[in-house]
């Protein structure tokens, strides 16, 4: 039981809480970059319906992926509310890189504690979890704790990679 202590203390800390499908979850704010408004998004052919495509953040590329697609939840009409969360997610090679990740609306930044951490519970084997680091109770609300690597890393890189057109891989530096 002293591990389960020890892996609760690890994962306390600030987070950036945010709604998706009217749920709230929870990301490292180490991990965020910045926080941006809804903007146009270009479409790169071939992607995975959860990858909506590419912006220009300040000259820089950066992949957008709807987190509400990603996660099998049903398109919804976008509102003043949805933005863009600007991550570091890191990859399995061990570089790190930016994504975007559209989501409902942004809540707040928010310090939780080891204590108001529990485990993820047990869904049975055919459903994956290992990318929820855990469930924090917050003012009577109960939080997701997303561990962004996972629910962005190898997979969904590895098919953004695979079905980007070359020539758009990496821009041309100037």
């Amino acid at each position: 039981m002293e591990h389960a202590g020890v892996e609760a203390r690890q994962r306390a800390g600030k987070y950036l809480t945010f709604t998706l499908h009217q749920e709230s979850y929870g990301i490292d704010v180490l991990k965020v970059r910045e926080i941006i408004r809804l903007t146009n998004i270009t479409a790169v052919p071939q992607m995975p319906d959860y990858v909506r495509g590419v912006i220009n953040l300040r000259g820089k590329i950066i992949p957008v992926m709807d987190l509400r697609s990603r996660f099998g939840f049903q398109e919804k009409q976008s509102s003043e509310q949805n933005c863009i969360i600007v991550v570091q997610v890191k990859l399995p090679d061990g570089k790190a890189t930016q994504m975007g990740l559209v989501v409902d609306g942004v809540e707040e930044v928010t310090n939780i504690t080891a204590g108001d951490i529990e485990e993820t519970p047990d869904f049975g084997s055919q459903i994956a979890t290992d990318y929820i680091v855990g469930m924090a109770k917050v003012k009577g609300q109960i939080k997701t704790l997303l561990d962004i690597d996972g629910v962005v890393g190898a997979d969904a890189i590895k098919t953004i990679r695979q079905n980007t057109p070359t020539n758009m891989a990496a821009p041309a530096e100037v």
